[in-house]
């Protein structure tokens, strides 16, 4: 099995350093801001993150099938 040692080194700021340039890269995506468009709930009372996060789940379960 592949070992990452770089992945066990990052602290956690670094980490939620890059989620948050990751969470604005998707969220600056023209398939985020398509999938926005597409909801039929009011995404306006979620936060960005929480938004990223629906749609990564979303488009993951969509390639799972």
């Amino acid at each position: 099995m592949a070992s990452f040692p770089s992945v066990s080194m990052r602290n956690a700021s670094e980490d939620s350093e890059i989620w948050a340039n990751l969470r604005e890269a998707i969220a600056n995506s023209s398939g985020f801001q398509g999938w926005k468009q597409q909801q039929s709930t009011d995404l306006v009372n979620f936060s960005l993150d929480k938004q990223v996060r629906l749609y990564l789940r979303e488009t993951l379960e969509t390639l799972a099938y």
